[in-house]
């Protein structure tokens, strides 16, 4: 491997408190995480973009392969003791979010496990830090509290008591989005779905651009 630890990966223990879940610090480098970050795609606006919404090259790229290799598949498996055998695996980037992102949820009972791979050089803010819950009722009670810090994987498993939000935060956060999905016809139909919206956030990026040379 070249971006990713699987040594980090098989030292982390899984942790039950408040839903199944695993956090491995410096899972990618601080230097590979700079080389990553310089490759990052260009990205319109908040929300999710799919690989076929994106122009994906070097470090970027080369990180993204060795996410879909066949290891991580194993090694999720065997932490969480759960059968992926057949579940599609689809991911997202993902570059900024709104003030009104990071309202308490559990994810769609078509994602079985979420992975959350951060790819943000610095992380001072105290918001946007994804907190892990035991009720939807507040963020003000997190059991665990994850840094989008650079390198950071974290990795859960979805339930209807997997609650997760953060601090409402505007401006950039990187991140990569991987789920192992129920079954093959709802991935492809989220990643239609993301790809639809994806493609209307591109359009109006261009006008935007185009917008003060229309008018001239």
């Amino acid at each position: 491997m070249i971006y990713l630890d699987p040594a980090a990966f098989d030292a982390t223990p899984l942790a039950n408190d408040p839903f199944p879940h695993l956090v491995v610090p410096q899972f990618v480098s601080m230097e590979n995480v700079a080389r990553i970050a310089a490759d990052f795609p260009r990205l319109p606006g908040p929300g999710a973009f799919p690989p076929a919404a994106l122009k994906l090259g070097g470090h970027f790229a080369g990180l993204v392969d060795e996410l879909a290799a066949p290891w991580l598949r194993q090694a999720i498996e065997e932490k969480f003791a759960i059968d992926l055998t057949g579940r599609p695996l689809v991911w997202t980037a993902r570059g900024q979010v709104r003030a009104r992102d990071g309202g308490v949820h559990t994810d769609t009972k078509s994602k079985l496990v979420t992975l959350l791979l951060y790819l943000n050089e610095e992380w001072p803010s105290k918001a946007g830090r994804l907190r892990l819950l035991r009720s939807p009722e507040t963020l003000d009670a997190p059991v665990v509290e994850v840094p989008p810090l650079g390198g950071t994987l974290l990795v859960f498993q979805r339930s209807d008591r997997s609650w997760h939000g953060h601090l409402p935060h505007v401006g950039e956060r990187r991140a990569i989005q991987l789920n192992f999905m129920a079954d093959a016809k709802i991935a492809a139909r989220e990643q239609a779905r993301h790809l639809l919206s994806a493609r209307v956030k591109q359009g109006a990026a261009r006008l935007r651009a185009a917008a003060p040379f229309l008018s001239r």
